[in-house]
């Protein structure tokens, strides 16, 4: 919740996840960030975006069967790691130099 509301409006206008037991909470993060959760239907991963490209990603920190801490430290130290790594489907830009220049660009000028 603290991550979600930390984003730029423009990026808090909705989220899609997957089914799992994990996502049990979406009504709580709906409530704290005003950002609606919608689902995907099952066995259906072109609705999911990047999850799953992400995911394999994700996997190799964290193997399936893994025991996810809680320990907020480690866990952002992977995510720094994945956001600096370019992605192929990005034109090898990294996740990190995208969002950056998409915020760059729908920066609103004040005269």
């Amino acid at each position: 919740i603290e991550h979600a509301n930390s984003l730029p409006a423009m990026m808090r206008t909705s989220l899609t996840w997957d089914q799992g037991s994990e996502m049990a909470q979406h009504a709580a993060l709906t409530l704290a960030t005003t950002m609606p959760v919608y689902f995907a239907h099952p066995r259906s991963p072109w609705e999911r975006g990047s999850n799953e490209n992400t995911n394999g990603l994700i996997r190799e920190y964290l193997p399936k069967g893994t025991i996810i801490t809680s320990h907020q430290p480690y866990l952002d130290a992977i995510a720094n790691e994945l956001n600096d790594r370019p992605r192929a489907a990005l034109g090898f830009y990294t996740p990190r130099e995208m969002f950056d220049k998409l915020l760059n660009d729908n920066v609103v000028s004040t005269p």
